[in-house]
């Protein structure tokens, strides 16, 4: 009974060891980073010219986290080594098979993005350098159309500030800014129902509002600062690609910095969320919403 004892202890042992292993056994993405850049992988590097700690990684990467013991970090030797990837890269090396796209914003936003095809390396370009937010293997390369251009359906626009992108503003930009010029016609993003219009006049103290509720996505689309149409009336259907409103400065100190101001918002608002003076963001990051609309955010 004791040889017996001994055999099946010995067994329950091995059970509960391998139980252990495979219990902790990491993912590939996360047992590959080592802080060595190896084939396979995507790498940033602390410094430029490839220079400093080195963070690998197997895949995509959509937030880094700001924190340790959390945060994705540079854990190769030399400078940098231990500090929080996001907003600290100044060079890459992508030694893995596919297309990597950095972009400046989490979750693969923003409008300021920088590609590596297979075997490049190098520093960041400006904009990137030292404020990367997240990375993706394999970028979509569909027929998305930028939201710049569908807002005027004309090239030419751009995106002004990104969501919560302030940087000499106080608070927390709950909205995309996109300009083109004052006059240009402004549409619709996403169809539905106006449920809210106001429709201001030029300068600081006249902000308009065209508030358009779509019912499947359960969401509100609001346009700041346009000048709507004469036609537009609350309760009316707007249709995708519908002209709304004249880029205007309702609401803007000056028609140097016309913009349209629009804002994703969860639910049935009729309001957007205040963003000069707020520390609060009342709005989640809408990049992936407006990716499932068809859009870049760009």
């Amino acid at each position: 009974m004791r040889t017996l004892d001994k055999i099946l202890t010995a067994a329950a042992a091995a059970t509960v060891l391998g139980g252990t292993v495979l219990a902790t056994a990491s993912p590939a993405s996360a047992a590959g980073r080592d802080g060595v850049c190896e084939t396979g992988e995507f790498c940033y590097y602390f410094n430029s010219g490839n220079q400093g700690s080195v963070s690998d990684f197997t895949g995509s990467a959509g937030d880094y986290g700001t924190r340790q013991p959390s945060c994705f970090d540079f854990k190769g030797p030399g400078a940098g080594k231990g500090k929080c990837v996001k907003n600290a890269a100044a060079s890459v090396w992508n030694r893995s098979a596919k297309t990597v796209r950095v972009y400046f914003n989490s979750n693969y936003g923003g409008s300021v993005y920088q590609d590596f095809a297979p075997g490049a390396k190098g520093d960041l370009k400006a904009g990137l350098k030292n404020q990367n937010a997240s990375h993706q293997f394999s970028p979509s390369s569909s027929a998305r159309v930028n939201m710049s251009h569908a807002l005027y359906a004309a090239a030419g626009g751009h995106i002004s500030c990104g969501f919560d992108g302030y940087v000499h503003t106080s608070g927390r930009h709950e909205g995309i800014d996109i300009a083109r010029s004052v006059g240009s016609d402004v549409h619709a993003l996403v169809s539905g129902q106006v449920i809210n219009l106001a429709r201001g006049r030029n300068g600081s103290s006249g902000l308009s509002t065209i508030a358009i509720y779509n019912a499947s996505s359960n969401k509100t689309i609001i346009y700041l600062h346009s000048a709507p149409l004469s036609s537009l009336r609350v309760g009316q259907q707007i249709s995708r690609g519908q002209v709304i409103a004249d880029e205007a400065w309702h609401g803007v100190s000056s028609s140097g910095a016309a913009h349209t101001h629009v804002e994703m918002r969860p639910g049935r608002q009729k309001l957007a969320a205040k963003s000069v003076g707020d520390s609060t963001l009342s709005n989640p990051n809408p990049n992936s919403f407006w990716a499932s609309q068809g859009y870049n955010v760009r």
